[in-house]
Protein backbone atom coordinates (compact mmCIF):
# COMPACT_ATOMS: atom_id res chain seq x y z
CA UNK A 1 0.00 0.00 0.00
CA UNK A 2 1.05 3.58 -1.10
CA UNK A 3 1.42 6.15 1.90
CA UNK A 4 1.36 9.72 0.71
CA UNK A 5 2.79 12.73 2.90
CA UNK A 6 0.56 13.99 5.58
CA UNK A 7 1.07 17.51 3.38
CA UNK A 8 -0.11 15.92 0.16
CA UNK A 9 -3.17 14.42 1.50
CA UNK A 10 -4.24 17.55 3.40
CA UNK A 11 -3.65 19.30 -0.18
CA UNK A 12 -6.02 17.09 -2.35
CA UNK A 13 -8.70 16.90 0.59
CA UNK A 14 -8.26 20.74 0.54
CA UNK A 15 -8.45 20.41 -3.58
CA UNK A 16 -11.65 18.38 -3.46
CA UNK A 17 -13.38 21.00 -1.29
CA UNK A 18 -12.63 23.63 -3.40
CA UNK A 19 -14.27 21.21 -6.65
CA UNK A 20 -17.16 20.59 -4.13
CA UNK A 21 -17.90 24.93 -3.53
CA UNK A 22 -17.38 25.16 -7.57
CA UNK A 23 -20.63 22.16 -7.86
CA UNK A 24 -22.66 24.40 -5.11
CA UNK A 25 -22.13 27.45 -5.96
CA UNK A 26 -23.06 26.34 -10.26
CA UNK A 27 -25.55 24.28 -8.80
CA UNK A 28 -27.06 27.48 -6.99
CA UNK A 29 -26.49 30.04 -9.58
CA UNK A 30 -28.08 27.88 -12.84
CA UNK A 31 -31.23 27.39 -9.86
CA UNK A 32 -31.37 31.01 -9.95
CA UNK A 33 -31.29 31.56 -13.82
CA UNK A 34 -33.93 28.52 -13.86
CA UNK A 35 -35.73 30.40 -11.11
CA UNK A 36 -35.52 33.97 -12.24
CA UNK A 37 -36.42 32.59 -15.67
CA UNK A 38 -39.54 31.52 -14.47
CA UNK A 39 -41.21 34.33 -12.64
CA UNK A 40 -39.76 36.94 -15.20
CA UNK A 41 -41.42 34.86 -18.56
CA UNK A 42 -44.24 36.17 -18.22
CA UNK A 43 -44.84 39.99 -16.98
CA UNK A 44 -41.75 41.64 -16.85
CA UNK A 45 -40.85 42.20 -12.88
CA UNK A 46 -40.31 46.22 -11.95
CA UNK A 47 -36.33 46.78 -12.63
CA UNK A 48 -37.03 46.00 -15.97
CA UNK A 49 -40.03 47.90 -16.64
CA UNK A 50 -38.51 50.80 -14.22
CA UNK A 51 -35.11 50.36 -16.69
CA UNK A 52 -37.41 50.49 -19.97
CA UNK A 53 -39.27 53.77 -19.06
CA UNK A 54 -35.87 55.23 -18.54
CA UNK A 55 -34.69 54.07 -22.19
CA UNK A 56 -37.66 55.12 -24.18
CA UNK A 57 -37.43 55.63 -27.43
CA UNK A 58 -33.60 57.07 -26.80
CA UNK A 59 -32.49 54.09 -29.07
CA UNK A 60 -33.42 55.44 -31.93
CA UNK A 61 -31.03 58.41 -31.39
CA UNK A 62 -27.26 58.76 -30.52
CA UNK A 63 -27.77 56.16 -27.52
CA UNK A 64 -28.65 53.94 -29.88
CA UNK A 65 -26.35 54.68 -32.26
CA UNK A 66 -23.27 53.69 -30.02
CA UNK A 67 -25.34 50.63 -28.45
CA UNK A 68 -25.68 49.45 -31.73
CA UNK A 69 -21.45 50.03 -32.28
CA UNK A 70 -21.12 48.23 -29.17
CA UNK A 71 -23.38 45.19 -30.06
CA UNK A 72 -21.53 44.73 -32.96
CA UNK A 73 -18.35 44.45 -31.61
CA UNK A 74 -19.21 42.38 -28.42
CA UNK A 75 -21.63 39.61 -29.26
CA UNK A 76 -22.20 36.07 -31.01
CA UNK A 77 -19.09 36.66 -33.31
CA UNK A 78 -16.47 36.60 -29.52
CA UNK A 79 -16.90 32.66 -28.88
CA UNK A 80 -16.77 31.87 -32.76
CA UNK A 81 -13.62 33.76 -33.28
CA UNK A 82 -12.12 31.98 -30.10
CA UNK A 83 -13.15 28.76 -30.39
CA UNK A 84 -11.59 28.73 -34.34
CA UNK A 85 -8.56 29.89 -32.32
CA UNK A 86 -8.47 26.75 -29.94
CA UNK A 87 -9.45 24.47 -32.70
CA UNK A 88 -6.35 25.85 -34.35
CA UNK A 89 -4.19 25.57 -31.30
CA UNK A 90 -5.34 21.99 -30.18
CA UNK A 91 -4.40 20.75 -33.79
CA UNK A 92 -1.10 22.46 -34.00
CA UNK A 93 -0.22 21.46 -30.62
CA UNK A 94 -1.42 18.11 -31.00
CA UNK A 95 0.93 17.67 -33.90
CA UNK A 96 4.01 18.58 -31.94
CA UNK A 97 2.43 16.66 -29.37
CA UNK A 98 2.63 19.28 -27.07
CA UNK A 99 0.36 18.09 -23.76
CA UNK A 100 -0.94 21.77 -23.38
CA UNK A 101 -3.45 20.61 -26.85
CA UNK A 102 -5.12 18.64 -24.21
CA UNK A 103 -5.80 21.90 -21.66
CA UNK A 104 -7.22 23.76 -25.19
CA UNK A 105 -9.53 21.41 -26.27
CA UNK A 106 -11.12 20.90 -22.88
CA UNK A 107 -11.42 25.03 -22.78
CA UNK A 108 -12.87 24.54 -26.14
CA UNK A 109 -15.57 22.25 -24.68
CA UNK A 110 -16.15 24.54 -21.90
CA UNK A 111 -16.88 27.52 -24.37
CA UNK A 112 -19.48 25.34 -26.42
CA UNK A 113 -21.20 24.48 -23.40
CA UNK A 114 -21.44 28.27 -21.84
CA UNK A 115 -22.56 29.78 -25.29
CA UNK A 116 -24.96 27.06 -25.76
CA UNK A 117 -26.91 27.93 -22.37
CA UNK A 118 -28.69 31.01 -23.96
CA UNK A 119 -29.03 28.99 -27.62
CA UNK A 120 -31.14 26.55 -25.46
CA UNK A 121 -33.04 28.59 -22.86
CA UNK A 122 -34.17 31.25 -25.40
CA UNK A 123 -37.02 29.17 -26.89
CA UNK A 124 -37.50 27.22 -23.48
CA UNK A 125 -38.42 30.36 -21.79
CA UNK A 126 -40.06 31.78 -24.67
CA UNK A 127 -40.13 35.80 -23.14
CA UNK A 128 -41.34 38.05 -25.46
CA UNK A 129 -39.02 41.76 -25.77
CA UNK A 130 -39.27 45.22 -24.77
CA UNK A 131 -39.85 46.22 -28.32
CA UNK A 132 -40.08 44.25 -31.44
CA UNK A 133 -36.98 42.31 -32.31
CA UNK A 134 -36.40 38.96 -34.02
CA UNK A 135 -36.26 35.64 -31.60
CA UNK A 136 -36.26 35.25 -27.88
CA UNK A 137 -35.61 37.58 -24.91
CA UNK A 138 -34.39 35.71 -21.62
CA UNK A 139 -31.22 35.40 -21.61
CA UNK A 140 -29.59 37.66 -23.77
CA UNK A 141 -27.61 36.19 -26.37
CA UNK A 142 -25.44 38.73 -26.75
CA UNK A 143 -24.38 38.52 -22.80
CA UNK A 144 -24.06 35.15 -23.09
CA UNK A 145 -21.83 35.41 -26.02
CA UNK A 146 -19.32 37.41 -24.26
CA UNK A 147 -19.38 35.87 -20.66
CA UNK A 148 -18.95 32.48 -21.99
CA UNK A 149 -15.57 33.98 -24.00
CA UNK A 150 -14.22 35.75 -20.92
CA UNK A 151 -14.61 32.45 -18.50
CA UNK A 152 -12.95 30.73 -21.39
CA UNK A 153 -10.32 32.88 -21.86
CA UNK A 154 -9.41 32.93 -17.81
CA UNK A 155 -9.36 29.63 -17.34
CA UNK A 156 -7.08 29.15 -20.12
CA UNK A 157 -5.09 31.69 -19.14
CA UNK A 158 -5.01 29.98 -15.49
CA UNK A 159 -3.21 27.14 -17.04
CA UNK A 160 -0.92 28.56 -19.83
CA UNK A 161 -0.70 32.13 -18.87
CA UNK A 162 -1.14 32.83 -14.79
CA UNK A 163 0.55 36.40 -15.29
CA UNK A 164 -2.26 37.50 -17.46
CA UNK A 165 -5.18 35.93 -15.82
CA UNK A 166 -5.90 39.72 -13.36
CA UNK A 167 -5.66 41.28 -16.88
CA UNK A 168 -8.24 39.27 -18.41
CA UNK A 169 -10.48 39.10 -15.73
CA UNK A 170 -10.88 42.42 -15.31
CA UNK A 171 -11.40 42.64 -18.91
CA UNK A 172 -13.92 39.74 -18.87
CA UNK A 173 -16.01 41.32 -16.52
CA UNK A 174 -15.75 45.06 -18.32
CA UNK A 175 -16.55 43.56 -21.61
CA UNK A 176 -19.61 41.57 -19.94
CA UNK A 177 -21.21 44.67 -18.03
CA UNK A 178 -21.24 47.10 -21.35
CA UNK A 179 -22.75 44.52 -23.37
CA UNK A 180 -25.74 44.26 -20.84
CA UNK A 181 -25.35 48.08 -20.59
CA UNK A 182 -25.60 48.04 -24.38
CA UNK A 183 -28.41 45.35 -24.91
CA UNK A 184 -30.58 46.87 -22.26
CA UNK A 185 -30.08 50.51 -23.58
CA UNK A 186 -30.99 49.18 -27.47
CA UNK A 187 -34.38 48.42 -25.90
CA UNK A 188 -34.12 45.31 -27.30
CA UNK A 189 -33.61 43.51 -23.97
CA UNK A 190 -34.96 43.66 -20.22
CA UNK A 191 -32.50 44.25 -17.43
CA UNK A 192 -33.21 40.77 -16.02
CA UNK A 193 -32.22 39.58 -19.17
CA UNK A 194 -28.67 40.22 -18.89
CA UNK A 195 -29.14 39.27 -15.45
CA UNK A 196 -29.52 35.77 -16.24
CA UNK A 197 -27.14 35.14 -19.05
CA UNK A 198 -24.66 35.94 -16.26
CA UNK A 199 -26.37 33.59 -14.39
CA UNK A 200 -26.41 31.28 -16.84
CA UNK A 201 -22.90 31.18 -18.19
CA UNK A 202 -20.77 31.24 -14.58
CA UNK A 203 -23.53 28.41 -12.93
CA UNK A 204 -22.50 25.93 -16.33
CA UNK A 205 -18.83 27.51 -16.25
CA UNK A 206 -18.61 26.40 -12.29
CA UNK A 207 -19.94 22.67 -13.10
CA UNK A 208 -18.47 22.25 -16.21
CA UNK A 209 -14.43 23.31 -15.13
CA UNK A 210 -14.12 20.95 -12.70
CA UNK A 211 -16.01 18.07 -14.48
CA UNK A 212 -13.58 19.09 -17.48
CA UNK A 213 -10.51 19.33 -14.93
CA UNK A 214 -9.79 22.65 -15.82
CA UNK A 215 -10.26 23.66 -12.10
CA UNK A 216 -6.78 25.14 -10.82
CA UNK A 217 -6.98 22.83 -8.21
CA UNK A 218 -7.18 19.78 -9.95
CA UNK A 219 -4.20 19.87 -12.16
CA UNK A 220 -1.88 22.65 -10.86
CA UNK A 221 -2.08 24.71 -13.17
CA UNK A 222 0.80 25.09 -16.30
CA UNK A 223 3.24 22.38 -14.06
CA UNK A 224 0.65 20.02 -14.84
CA UNK A 225 -0.39 20.37 -18.01
CA UNK A 226 3.34 20.70 -18.96
CA UNK A 227 5.37 18.76 -17.48
CA UNK A 228 3.63 16.17 -16.54
CA UNK A 229 4.15 13.15 -18.84
CA UNK A 230 1.27 10.83 -19.63
CA UNK A 231 -1.62 13.63 -18.95
CA UNK A 232 -3.99 14.69 -21.23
Amino acid sequence: MTVRPPGVRAARLGNHGVVRIQYFLGTLLLTAFVGLGIVVRETPVAPDTAVRDAVGTRWRGALGTVADAVSAVLGPPLPILLGVGLIAATFLLWRRDDRRAGVSFRVLVLLGACRLTSLVAKPVFDRERPRDYGDFSYPSGHVASVASTGFAAVVLCLWLAPKAVSTVRVIAVAATLLTCAARVALGVHWLTDTLGAILAVVGVGLLVTPALRLSPVCGHGTRTARDEPGRP
